[in-house]
Formats: C-alpha cells, sequence, structure tokens
C-alpha cells in the first residue's frame, strides 16, 4: 500500500543552502536535478513555454503534466524564459548570478551563440560549479551528434549485452542510459561542491554519457580483454549466460542466485541432486565460471515442479539467496518496499491524488524528502521574478511580451501568456530547442 506524504516537510537534506539552475530536458538532466532537490538544494528549473517534453507524454490527466514528468520534477520550482530574447537572457544571468551549480543539456556551442555559455556565466558568477550534460565528450568525433537513451545503449555496449553471448543486440526496457548517466551529474556536482567549500574555486564539469555508460559497462564486461594479450573475449560469463533470468515455477517466476559453493551444495541438497555436490562445476570455483549456463539450466529444470511460495520458503530456509520476480505494478505491494514507504501517495494542487517514489538514500542527520510536489508550467515564475527584484510592473511586460509565462495562463488548449491577474495575452513562444536551431537537447 502506498504511503501518504503528510503535509509540507520542512526544508532539510544534505545540500540544504544550496542554489541550483536547471536548464535540462527529458530524463539525464531534470532526474539529476531531482536527486539535488531530494537532497535539500533549492533548484529552479527553467523551461520554454512549450516546457520539457515529458510534459506531453501520456498518460496525464490534464496537458502538460504527462507521468514521465511527474517521476522527474519534483523538489523544484519552475520558470518560464525565452531565452532568445533580451530580457530572458537578463533574467537568466541573474539567476546564474544567484546559484551554485547551473546543470545545462544544451549544446555548449548553442548556449555559446546566446551568449549564455560558461563564460558568460563566469561573468557574473566566478565560483559557479557549470556542469555541461552531454552526449559525447567534446574532444572527440561524436562531439556535436545528438544523443538519446537509444543511441547511447548502442553505442556503449549496452544494447549488444542483452543478446548474451548468442542472440542479437536488444534495449533494454528503460531509459537505462538517462539514469544511470544522472547518477554521474549527481556525484560530479557533489564533488566540485566539496572541492569549492575547500578551496572557493568554481569549475566546468563535463559529464559524457557515452563515457559514462561506456565505463559503467566495462566494469565486469571487459573480462578477458582486461589483459594483453586478452586471456578471453569481452563480457562477464554469468551475466552473459543464456539460462540467466528469473525461473518459471508453477505459479510464478523466481530469481535464484547459488553464488558461492556452500550455497550451490545447499541448492543440489535442496532439490535431491546429491550428485551434483561433488561435481567440479559445483566446486571448483574457475570451473563454475566456466560452466555457469550448463548450472542455471539446471536450476530452472528443478524448480518447474515448485509452487513459488513454497520454493522461495524452501530456499530461505536454506540460505540460499532468492527473491520473487516482482512485476512493475505490484512493486508498491511488495512487503518490504511497503514496510520502508518506498511509494508515498500526495495530494497534487492540480492532478488529485499521485503515486510518487520517495528518496531511498537516508541520511541520520539531514534527511532527504518531498518538499515540493512537481510543478505547473510557469507555476513559480512570478515568485522567481519577484526574489530577483524585478517590480509587478516590470513582471507583466515580461508575460505580456511572453518572456515568461505564469501557470495561470495554461489552458487544456495549449499554452498562453498571462497577466498577474490570471488573464491570457495569447502569446505563443517556440520551445527552447526550437529556439536555439537544435535537437531539444544533445541527449535526452
Amino acid at each position: 500500500m502506498s504511503k501518504p506524504l503528510k503535509g509540507e516537510p520542512s526544508a532539510s537534506g544534505p545540500l540544504a543552502g544550496v542554489r541550483v539552475l536547471d536548464l535540462t530536458m527529458v530524463g539525464f538532466g531534470p532526474y539529476a536535478a531531482q536527486i539535488l532537490g531530494d537532497y535539500g538544494a533549492d533548484v529552479i528549473k527553467v523551461e520554454s513555454c512549450d516546457g520539457d517534453i515529458t510534459r506531453g507524454i501520456a498518460p496525464f490527466r490534464n496537458p502538460g503534466m504527462g507521468h514521465f514528468y511527474l517521476g522527474l520534477n519534483r523538489n523544484k520550482r519552475c520558470i518560464v524564459l525565452d531565452l532568445k530574447s533580451a530580457k530572458g537572457r537578463e533574467v537568466y544571468l541573474k539567476l546564474a548570478a544567484t546559484v551554485d551549480v547551473v546543470l545545462c543539456s544544451v549544446r555548449p556551442t548553442a548556449m555559446a551563440r546566446l551568449k549564455l555559455g560558461v563564460d558568460d556565466i563566469r561573468q557574473v558568477n566566478s565560483q559557479v560549479i557549470y556542469v555541461a550534460l552531454v552526449g559525447f565528450g567534446q574532444n572527440g568525433p561524436y562531439a556535436h551528434r545528438p544523443a538519446y537513451d537509444d543511441i547511447i545503449q548502442g553505442l556503449s555496449g549496452m544494447a549488444d549485452m542483452q543478446g548474451g553471448r548468442s542472440g542479437v543486440p536488444r534495449m533494454v526496457n528503460s531509459s537505462i542510459c538517462d539514469k544511470i548517466g544522472s547518477q554521474f551529474v549527481v556525484h560530479a556536482a557533489t564533488a566540485a561542491l566539496f572541492h569549492r567549500e575547500r578551496t572557493g574555486e568554481g569549475q566546468y564539469v563535463e559529464v559524457p554519457m557515452l563515457e559514462a555508460l561506456a565505463g559503467f559497462n566495462l566494469v565486469e564486461h571487459q573480462a578477458g580483454t582486461s589483459f594483453v594479450p586478452a586471456l578471453g573475449r569481452a563480457g562477464y560469463e554469468r551475466t552473459m549466460a543464456e539460462y540467466r533470468r528469473p525461473f518459471a515455477t508453477k505459479d510464478g517466476y523466481v530469481c535464484v542466485l547459488p553464488y558461492n559453493t556452500k550455497q550451490w551444495r545447499a541448492f543440489f541438497s535442496l532439490m535431491g541432486r546429491d550428485d551434483m555436490l561433488t561435481d567440479p562445476r559445483v566446486v571448483d570455483a574457475k570451473m563454475r565460471s566456466e560452466k555457469i549456463d550448463e548450472l542455471y539450466a539446471m536450476v530452472e529444470e528443478c524448480v518447474k515442479p515448485w509452487s513459488a511460495g513454497e520454493l522461495l520458503t524452501a530456499l530461505e530456509a536454506a540460505d540460499v539467496p532468492n527473491g520473487r520476480a516482482n512485476t512493475l505494478a505490484g512493486l508498491a505491494d511488495d512487503p518490504h518496499l511497503d514496510a520502508v514507504g518506498l511509494v508515498r501517495t500526495a495530494e497534487h494542487p492540480s492532478e488529485g491524488t499521485i503515486r510518487m517514489v520517495a528518496p531511498a538514500v537516508r541520511f541520520s542527520k539531514t534527511p532527504a524528502d518531498i518538499r515540493r510536489l512537481p510543478g505547473r508550467l510557469g507555476e513559480h515564475s512570478v515568485e522567481v521574478l519577484r526574489e530577483l527584484g524585478y517590480s509587478d510592473e516590470q513582471i507583466q511586460q515580461m508575460l505580456d511580451e511572453a518572456v515568461t509565462l505564469d501557470a495561470k495562463g495554461i489552458d487544456a488548449k495549449g499554452v498562453n501568456g498571462t497577466g498577474l491577474d490570471g488573464t491570457g495575452s495569447g502569446a505563443h513562444v517556440e520551445s527552447l530547442s526550437a529556439a536555439l536551431n537544435v535537437a531539444p537537447t544533445q541527449l535526452t
């Protein structure tokens, strides 16, 4: 059962007091910025009047509040800016002068053309940590290519891994490169913050998705090619094995992982296969690693006659690692995830009851939490502009000129500018990507 959020938690987290400017779209950047927000940072998300493309991904109750957007953009304040306009550029630079970290997934060359690149930001904030989220390292031949999760899955070897030794490459059924890449962004930004805390120095940080994911994949999959000359082929045998998968029982799927000699012997003893207790494939670690697919095939045959519940109970008693293969829809009902309150419900002011996944990391002194629900497009534009010192008259002029947008002006048919009194001006601004004449971002 989902656990409800209780009220509006107070600002907390190890990054409380850190301010982040989030100029990213889709998955790679927004997820990283959300994690920083979960950890207490004040994150200001900058969008065009069309908003982040994930706002339009169905299903949704209201236009502009798609499920994908809801999963990536809590703990942020949302402001709309037309960065091609002089006033929009002025506001962005004023914002940049107040922040500790800038996350930007627009191509560095495009930001430089707008005079909003790292050198321009340093003119107003010499201690800024500017994190460029790029598809590819900017000193390589792929530097200017657009990059999306599917492309990086292919280039990084991720798709090849899914085919095993004899299958064709196929995609992981997840935006896996976006989400893993986001973790690199978070730890790079926090490492740079730590350096600045010690030295007072800001810096430019480049996080290339391809290099991050290729290195991530090669940790174990470099395998025999770790040596020169090679002692075998690339690919970690255990994880490339054909039969490494959830195993079917009479009434469901389970994951079974005897890993060391003791566990393999315990498994075969439980299954009545005493003939395997002294088999070299079980007792010799080197041979076991070479013949692992044969062993997994035996596991598959052994568990077929069992019911899932009886098998899991027996495996637990035998101290053999195990777990039920949960469905995605059933994750919220897993007894452990339910007990720790991972999935929570919240009453969103425009979207009604929604489910959210709470931060998994726990800090004993500075707890991470969901303090702010995902915002409507331009929900905090007026608030942030007032904080920057703009008068209501100046803000109204920006609204009239479609430099910014207030969430009150969003209706079911599209996006309109609005006055501070809620009246729409009918103005429309191109999406950020179109305004910059580039792909939506260099990456997803």
